[in-house]
């Protein structure tokens, strides 16, 4: 098994951790974000991830940053780091959707990505007027549009007449520079989630959670019908906490726990379409960090997180998807100190 991938989350919504941190202030602008991405490329990372909302789910009220935009100003302003941008279908029109992306792919020299959500949080569709599908239809909705956009990735003329979508005659250029078309990645823990994932993704991506439920969700995806010619890969969300020993480790958790604690998460979880499954799960593992966070268990001493990084590559994660607090410094000392410990383990898929 190579070496895994590891990325790092934008915080387009200020912090991933604490929202208020006495040595991170919040901040979700643009020149954040650059910084961090070009760190992360020096430190060795090799993707990242834009997560995509209109408004601040934590509060309206707080700054956002945007994902497009964003994605086309760091393909220009890095060299190597894969750049993936999430996209909700209901926010863009597939062809629209699949002409920026081929333009940020070229802007990059191949490294754009999307990362497909099917959306989960009501009140930034509702309030610009936009439907919020049910939640199974949200996932045929998306089933349509992504058939659509890599249509429309291939460089072939497009017709196509389907329940949402009816395209003439249409084709794109340029063509993509990623072949066969940017990468696809795919998340979500309903089964339409998994089923979407093994018929158009090129990568599911998995909150972080224990490493038994990991790879029991693996087998689970695995065993259900792929259409694509190549197997599906598996990434992970993870937040990290690694100190020189595990009560180092154990003490900035409980510190950042109570820091969290603090966050009003009031009008986030009111926003919540109630058929989601991703949050019914993420309430059986509270801790630090979105998407799972803290509950991938990538707290420990450094020896302990390269251990269960491997125990990870070991049932088929292969790219990590990952979350700091302070970020810039932390980042650098799981670079500098867990890097190279996974590197000297014998890893086993």
């Amino acid at each position: 098994m190579s070496q895994p991938r590891y990325g790092i989350w934008i915080p387009v919504y200020g912090n991933c951790g604490a929202m208020n941190h006495p040595h991170e202030p919040r901040d979700a602008s643009y020149t954040r974000a650059k910084q961090l991405i070009q760190l992360a490329e020096r430190y060795g990372f090799t993707t990242t991830l834009i997560a995509e909302h209109i408004i601040n789910p934590r509060n309206q009220e707080l700054d956002q940053l945007e994902t497009w935009t964003t994605a086309a100003a760091l393909a220009q302003a890095t060299k190597s780091i894969e750049i993936i941008a999430a996209v909700k279908p209901l926010l863009f029109h597939p062809v629209v959707l699949a002409k920026m992306a081929l333009n940020i792919d070229a802007i990059s020299g191949g490294r754009f990505a999307i990362n497909l959500v099917s959306a989960w949080f009501m009140p930034e569709l509702q309030k610009s007027g936009i439907p919020f599908l049910p939640h199974d239809e949200r996932y045929h909705y998306s089933d349509e549009w992504i058939e659509v956009v890599k249509a429309l990735w291939s460089g072939e003329r497009v017709n196509f007449q389907g329940d949402y979508f009816q395209i003439t005659d249409l084709c794109l250029r340029p063509r993509p520079i990623a072949q066969p078309h940017p990468r696809v990645y795919l998340g979500g823990e309903s089964d339409a989630a998994k089923n979407l994932a093994m018929q158009a993704a090129d990568v599911f991506f998995l909150n972080g959670r224990p490493l038994e439920v990991v790879r029991e969700t693996i087998a689970d995806v695995r065993k259900r019908k792929r259409t694509k010619p190549l197997p599906l890969q598996f990434a992970m969300s993870a937040f990290v906490i690694a100190r020189p020993t595990e009560a180092e480790a154990q003490a900035e958790y409980e510190y950042l726990l109570e820091l969290t604690k603090q966050d009003d998460r009031t009008e986030l979880l009111k926003g919540v379409e109630p058929e989601v499954v991703m949050f019914k799960n993420m309430a059986k593992y509270p801790g630090v960090g979105s998407n799972g966070g803290t509950a991938a268990g990538l707290v420990g001493s450094y020896d302990t997180v390269a251990a269960r990084i491997a125990d990870f590559v070991g049932v088929g994660i292969d790219t990590f998807m990952l979350q700091f607090q302070p970020f810039a410094p932390e980042m650098q000392r799981f670079s500098q100190e867990v890097m190279p410990r996974v590197r000297s383990l014998e890893l086993v898929a």
